[in-house]
């Protein structure tokens, strides 16, 4: 992973850890979460738009007839 080691990874953690302290660390990861999920969401719906199958809407062959599938 990036040629870090262990001992790399946990000097790392720690300075993280004295800078923002232990509270505000779950509170950022938090906001990382639900900023990496708006994300995917985001993804998700634009691939449905690209692809004309949004949830819920119906099917519509060519001459505007509803189809089944």
């Amino acid at each position: 992973m990036f040629g870090l080691g262990i001992q790399e990874i946990l000097v790392i953690a720690f300075i993280i850890l004295l800078l923002f302290g232990g509270k505000k660390i779950p509170e950022m990861m938090r906001g990382l979460g639900r900023g990496v999920k708006s994300f995917k969401d985001g993804m998700k719906e634009g691939e449905e738009k690209n692809t004309g199958k949004e949830e819920g809407a119906p099917s519509t062959s060519p001459r505007g007839e509803e189809r089944e599938g």
